[in-house]
């Protein structure tokens, strides 16, 4: 997809973060975020379902950033167990909707530990219209902080996610569809680990599926 991706630094709460950013010529395109995985266990901005939800975004008319955590590529700072990476996210935030002051809704996204940093942002904004939680992880972190939860969303899983058993995620997604007024999809995708190998095809699919449907509704 031959369309500028601007790399820049930005300011952070650790000194400035490296991001991705792609501006829809649109002044009212939505907005959205991208957060990646795990620092200590090499996850990058550039990780590759990162790099794919980004793309999902792009192709549905948003303008999209992904970042580096702090301590993360050329960004400032070192790992601060989730409390200093969720001020990251929303310092990028932030910055794309000052970016993009007319933007139409907001999103925010992000992929295994960066789906807990945009879920507990999703907390804390309330101009978060969506989100998308790519291979979450309730057996690892606690997200009984979601109840009740205060927008739509998707929710995308392997069935044969090995870090992540199946038990768990029925146990989300059992607690999340008893509350009224939002509706969190969650999208099952046969023989996927946890990475999506040799399935990222079908995760773009189901990523440009949920974002053509809900966009539009605004």
């Amino acid at each position: 997809m031959d369309k500028k991706i601007d790399e820049l630094f930005i300011p952070g709460p650790a000194g400035r973060l490296e991001i991705k950013y792609f501006k829809n010529s649109n002044k009212s395109s939505p907005v959205a975020l991208v957060l990646h995985p795990h620092p200590q266990y090499g996850g990058t901005m550039n990780n590759k379902i990162v790099f794919r939800i980004f793309q999902s975004f792009l192709k549905n008319q948003f303008s999209v950033c992904r970042i580096n955590f702090r301590g993360v590529g050329r960004s400032d700072g070192k790992f601060d167990n989730g409390q200093g990476e969720l001020s990251d996210a929303a310092a990028a935030l932030d910055w794309i909707e000052g970016e993009n002051a007319d933007h139409s809704q907001c999103w925010i996204s992000g992929f295994s530990f960066g789906s807990l940093i945009a879920m507990q942002l999703l907390m804390r904004r309330p101009e978060v219209n969506r989100f998308i939680a790519v291979s979450p992880q309730p057996n690892v972190y606690d997200f009984s902080f979601l109840s009740p939860c205060p927008a739509s969303g998707l929710m995308v899983y392997g069935k044969k996610d090995e870090l992540v058993p199946l038990e768990n995620i029925y146990s989300l997604n059992k607690k999340l569809s008893s509350q009224e007024a939002i509706n969190v999809e969650f999208n099952e995708i046969e023989n996927s680990n946890h990475f999506f190998s040799n399935n990222e095809k079908e995760l773009s699919s189901v990523l440009d599926k949920y974002i053509k449907k809900e966009s539009a509704l605004y």
